[in-house]
């Protein structure tokens, strides 16, 4: 399964998959709006990987049959504070 992976030019650290076949025309509007331009980064055979770095590679598998893409947002990062005082 071959797809390839865009970098959003306005939401940093957001990635969009595409299969095969399909195109950004294809990834629905309000979508596309919110990632902006996207430049093309590479390209992945998921068929000669079991894992991906940051997405589970089943779940980027059913998005890319079910709608065509799959969308990789940046992890959430924490702002908690820590208390290490006593």
């Amino acid at each position: 399964m071959i797809c390839y992976v865009y970098r959003s030019e306005k939401k940093q650290g957001a990635y969009l998959y595409l299969a095969r076949g399909k195109s950004l025309e294809d990834v629905p509007e309000e979508l596309m709006s919110t990632l902006g331009s996207c430049v093309q980064v590479m390209q992945l055979n998921l068929a000669k990987r079991n894992k991906l770095a940051s997405q589970n590679i089943e779940q980027v598998k059913e998005n890319l049959v079910a709608q065509g893409y799959h969308l990789q947002l940046p992890p959430k990062i924490s702002t908690d504070v820590i208390n290490y005082g006593a």
